[in-house]
């Protein structure tokens, strides 16, 4: 048997990276699409050295995109967590790093027509509904990579790209909090279960006997938390009405501690089967929320940012992540509007990526 070849761009979107496709490019039916993806990264090694996948939740996500269907919005965004070792792929989250080479992709593939200096896409994302506008420098109708944005966790400087995310609250579950309360206690510690972009755990490090400043790789090796926090995530998932979660990435889950660095909380945020060297964009709006929503978990860690919109300074293992929110608070509790993050992207490689004609013979 031969091989089926299959375009794709390869972008690092914020701190992940992963193959950007054309859906139109891959099977239509979800369970062939995901024996495609994990023949496609190399799921089921750790080292994924029978695909392109790079050994880590970061580097196993999948963008597939095409002209939206979503009134008001350029560019359907559908998104796969593939796992690294067990050959699952998770539909269900989405993820706002990835998020991030959403607008380069889609001009480098021909989606999107440069508008300018500036092209604004508006994207919808597939997976949990969210509408977000990327914006992306196109100097010369062409995607400008050089700049002087940085963010933590990737070395050197790109050009920005401008995240606004809107209609992002109760993403998964429809509400806030999806378990009706500011604060659950499961195993005899008290969680915040929120959902604003991702459906989060949130839980205070303290409680589970940790500083909250451990590096990813010491809560990684710390076997014994993982063995408590992975079914109160469970517990948690059931509470949220979400279900089974065994076998998916969300809700994922983070504790909370004080700030070190001059930030406003320090925060480890899990994939959940290990800790995220930095911290997801999607995680981050999140956290955020939590911080700025009384009666919270994260109540009593910080000074609370002054002014609206609030800027919320996460401090994650590899520096800090800066949160723009804009939100209201009244009768009905607290209320988001929007919530603004600057991330960057980079083309690394673009060509065709083979998988045997076994698993698919192509369309």
């Amino acid at each position: 048997m031969g091989q089926t070849t299959i375009p794709y761009h390869f972008f690092r979107g914020g701190t992940s990276r992963g193959p950007y496709f054309r859906r139109e490019d891959l099977p239509k039916d979800r369970e062939t699409l995901a024996k495609v993806l994990v023949a496609a990264l190399g799921s089921g090694q750790k080292l994924n050295i029978d695909g392109i996948g790079g050994g880590a939740a970061v580097t196993t996500k999948v963008a597939m995109l095409s002209k939206s269907e979503t009134e008001g919005c350029d560019i359907d965004y559908f998104f796969a967590q593939v796992g690294v070792e067990d050959g699952l792929v998770d539909f269900k989250p989405t993820c706002g790093n990835i998020l991030s080479g959403v607008g380069p992709a889609a001009i480098e593939m021909g989606l999107i027509v440069p508008q300018g200096d500036v092209t604004r896409i508006r994207v919808h994302s597939v997976n949990t509904g969210a509408k977000v506008e990327a914006v992306v420098r196109t100097p010369g109708g062409a995607v400008s990579y050089e700049g002087e944005a940085a963010i933590d966790g990737v070395p050197g400087t790109s050009a920005p790209v401008y995240l606004n995310f809107m209609d992002v609250v109760g993403s998964v579950t429809g509400a806030l909090l999806p378990t009706g309360n500011l604060r659950d206690v499961i195993d005899g510690i008290e969680v915040t279960c929120m959902d604003v972009a991702m459906p989060v755990v949130i839980a205070r490090a303290r409680d589970f006997g940790l500083s909250g400043a451990e590096s990813a790789a010491e809560l990684d090796e710390n076997r014994a938390f993982y063995d408590r926090m992975e079914p109160m995530r469970r517990e948690a998932g059931r509470l949220m009405g979400m279900g089974d979660v065994s076998n998916s990435v969300t809700p994922k889950f983070a504790i909370l501690s004080e700030p070190r660095h001059g930030g406003t909380v320090t925060a480890r945020y899990f994939m959940p089967k290990n800790c995220h060297p930095t911290m997801a964009v999607t995680g981050a709006q999140c956290l955020a929320s939590c911080v700025l929503t009384p009666g919270t978990v994260a109540e009593g860690l910080f000074t609370a940012p002054e002014g609206k919109p609030a800027l919320v300074l996460l401090e994650h293992p590899s520096g800090v992540i800066d949160v723009t929110v804009d939100y209201s608070t009244g009768p009905e509790g607290f209320q988001l509007n929007s919530a603004g993050l600057l991330r960057t992207a980079r083309l690394l490689a673009r060509g065709e990526v083979m998988v045997p004609s076994r698993i698919w013979a192509g369309k």
